[in-house]
């Protein structure tokens, strides 16, 4: 039962009202510092710290709880007699609940004026140790780190005489230890961060010790072979616009291959606007990470329409995403193909109420926003390599002409669009666009003549003509022989990096040939 609660915490959201719920229960309330001044003032009667352990807080507020009276009303085992016999030859009291926040040592340092002391200064000490103290004696004391846990353990404070059941003090104990390893790992990451001047604003961005942390969402059926076990997690603050928020509308289980997939689609289309207010309407279908169809259209359901004419065989069984919302008329469309996942930033009734005929099909439901991860990382043998995002959109500006025919304003706005979408198409990448939609999308081969062989065979297959056409190659042609072929499928425009050490020959076959060719001095591989 629980008949006293220590009380500490630097986020004070719906503190009052949880020790005036605990007051009310009859349970005796210590606090130290902000928090005891706080209840006070709300006429709450409070026992300082200090009281119990006859000692005032010192060195700035550095101790104040690192004392035996506080940690022995914490560890001491209720059901061991030699436990009990110990606080009681010394005067301790137990203490059954303890309700902490850690200094704010992440926001501290997320402000530019940050300085190496007050990083230091914020880095909790005692909040830490009790907290551990609880949680590893979790069997008898409850222990709250957050003000989403304070209605759920009152209300079964309410429903059982003042007493939480093992498996509510286990599940927070849990709780607790991932947030204090969270919290360390936090200013390991801070600290070997910082160049030998200490200087906060030249840390690196790659820490001499990367800790990471994930919140495990769901177990997956497998991994990508059924021989393989899989899960699947979550970044511990969630990025907003991320794959990782969706909700699930309806459909069978996500598997560990939709969920790879479903990112792609989900990163790709949101180039092309990350709000409802700015870009076009457009749809991208997936199929083994890479886009085998992309448009965009005056509306949802046209950008659909053209996006699986670039590909119907592999957009057999896709994932299909849009960064507008979902209606009837888009929905009608999408349900007369077999789908795999299908995500927008939301759905009407009238579309749910037809997805629903398709019970198997994944239906999610995503926030468009244009937050992304902080940093890209690829398990390797023994490993982690970490990248930044490839976040980068060329836009017009950034171009460079380098043939002697100017591209139109059509030709431009084609090549552009062929390039956002060479981004998120796996390397070696070639991409031939006309008209706001994929014509032939050639990827992941070993030689950039082989995927621009592959995306004419494409185009050729779904009955599209490439006359006229703009293309993309994700980096540039090491040999002019790239460029021969797609202008003989008809290309008159190309958009590429540049770079080579041919880059000449290259552009000198671009003039032979009269198409106009611009560079973006930006690479895009992908693997």
């Amino acid at each position: 039962m629980i008949q006293t609660a220590l009380i500490s915490v630097s986020d004070k959201s719906g503190i009052v009202p949880f020790a005036q719920a605990l007051h009310e229960r009859g349970i005796q309330l210590i606090s130290t510092g902000g928090t005891a001044k706080l209840l006070a003032e709300n006429n709450l009667p409070v026992i300082e710290v200090s009281e119990i352990t006859q000692f005032p807080e010192m060195l700035d507020g550095r101790v104040k709880t690192l004392h035996p009276m506080v940690h022995g009303g914490l560890l001491a085992r209720r059901d061991d007699p030699k436990h009990l016999a110990a606080l009681e030859a010394h005067g301790i009291k137990t203490i059954d609940m303890l309700v902490i926040n850690l200094y704010p040592f992440e926001k501290t340092i997320a402000q530019a004026e940050c300085s190496f002391e007050d990083a230091i200064e914020n880095i909790d000490i005692g909040g830490p140790a009790m907290l551990r103290a609880a949680a590893k004696n979790h069997q008898d004391v409850t222990v709250l780190i957050s003000p989403e846990d304070y209605a759920e353990v009152l209300a079964e404070m309410t429903a059982n005489q003042n007493q939480v059941s093992f498996q509510t003090n286990f599940r927070l104990a849990k709780k607790v230890f991932a947030h204090t390893a969270r919290y360390d790992g936090a200013i390991a990451n801070y600290l070997s961060s910082l160049p030998e001047s200490l200087e906060h604003t030249a840390r690196s961005n790659y820490p001499q010790t990367l800790q990471v942390s994930f919140n495990r969402v769901q177990e997956l059926r497998y991994g990508e072979n059924p021989h393989q076990s899989a899960a699947f997690y979550q970044d511990v603050h969630p990025i907003p616009g991320a794959l990782a928020n969706f909700v699930q509308l309806q459909g069978k289980e996500l598997s560990y291959n939709n969920i790879a997939d479903a990112d792609a689609a989900w990163e790709c289309v949101k180039s092309f606007g990350n709000t409802l207010q700015d870009g076009v309407p457009a749809c991208v279908i997936v199929k083994h990470a890479n886009p085998c169809g992309v448009a965009v259209a005056t509306s949802a359901v046209e950008a659909y329409q053209k996006a699986f004419k670039t590909d119907p065989t592999s957009a057999f069984g896709g994932i299909i995403a849009f960064n507008r919302p979902c209606d009837e008329i888009c929905a009608q469309a999408v349900t007369k193909q077999f789908v795999e996942v299908l995500i927008a930033p939301s759905f009407t009734k009238e579309a749910l109420a037809i997805l629903s005929s398709k019970q198997n099909v994944r239906v999610l439901q995503i926030e468009l926003a244009e937050t992304v991860n902080a940093f890209d990382l690829k398990r390797v043998g023994g490993g982690l390599l970490v990248q930044t995002p490839d976040v980068k959109n060329v836009q017009e500006s950034e171009l460079t002409v380098v043939s002697k025919r100017i591209p139109t304003p059509q030709e431009m706005t084609d090549m552009l669009f062929a390039w956002r979408v060479a981004k998120f198409v796996k390397s070696n990448a070639i991409v031939f666009c006309a008209n706001g939609m994929t014509l032939g999308v050639g990827a992941g081969q070993m030689s950039r003549i082989d995927s621009a062989k592959i995306a004419g065979i494409k185009a050729q297959n779904a009955g599209l003509s490439l006359t006229n056409s703009a293309v993309a190659s994700d980096a540039f042609f090491p040999f002019r022989d790239g460029l021969d072929v797609v202008v003989a499928a008809g290309a008159t425009c190309v958009i590429q990096p540049g770079g080579s050490v041919r880059d000449d020959e290259v552009v000198q076959a671009a003039n032979e040939h009269g198409i106009a060719m611009v560079y973006t001095g930006t690479r895009h591989f992908r693997h």
